[in-house]
């Protein structure tokens, strides 16, 4: 795991070092917020954090924020249309199995609260933000390993998912994007 930072300048092409996390990460996940900081969230390694850094882009330093409630790796984060962060899924570091829990971060007040599981445990699944405001997670592996087809969607105004129509291949470690 490392806890070095580098921002790539499209302009020219170029790498720079920055400030360098509190713990060294993998298989973690970031986000921007709206008022710019870069969220990151858990880790894999010997024993998988619950810790979570904000990273100010003016100052190039990065600065601890509430810890999740369940330590997690290869999990999902999406920023939420009011600004709130979903983190779903993932590993847990005390049984090494995959998840079903769900936690929201507010920027606001940097504390996390849990919202609704979703039905299926997963990692290494996708998450995205639909039009109407819902979050689309599909696929990942369950806690015996198993590559799933499934599909639930996250509703933010009510904390719940419910199950929606599945894939018709299972897949894992994959991308998903909205396309309108």
């Amino acid at each position: 795991s490392l806890n070095t930072a580098e921002l790539y300048n499209p302009l020219t092409g170029t790498w720079t070092t920055t400030g360098s996390m509190s713990v060294g990460r993998t298989q973690y996940t970031a986000s921007i917020l709206a008022n710019g900081l870069v969220l990151v969230a858990g880790s894999y390694g010997g024993s998988i954090p619950n810790s979570a850094e904000l990273y100010n882009l003016s100052t190039g330093t990065w600065a601890t924020t509430g810890s999740m409630s369940v330590a997690r790796c290869r999990h999902t984060q999406t920023t939420l249309a009011n600004g709130f962060v979903l983190v779903a899924g993932g590993e847990d570091s005390s049984s090494g199995n995959s998840i079903n829990s769900a936690e929201l971060y507010n920027p606001s007040t940097g504390t996390w609260t849990t919202t609704g599981s979703m039905h299926v445990t997963r990692e290494y699944h996708t998450a995205v933000v639909l039009a109407n405001g819902s979050v689309l997670v599909a696929g990942g592996l369950d806690s015996t390993k198993n590559s799933l087809n499934s599909a639930e969607l996250y509703n933010p105004s009510t904390g719940t998912w419910t199950i929606t129509g599945n894939m018709s291949f299972a897949r894992y470690s994959h991308t998903a994007s909205t396309l309108a």
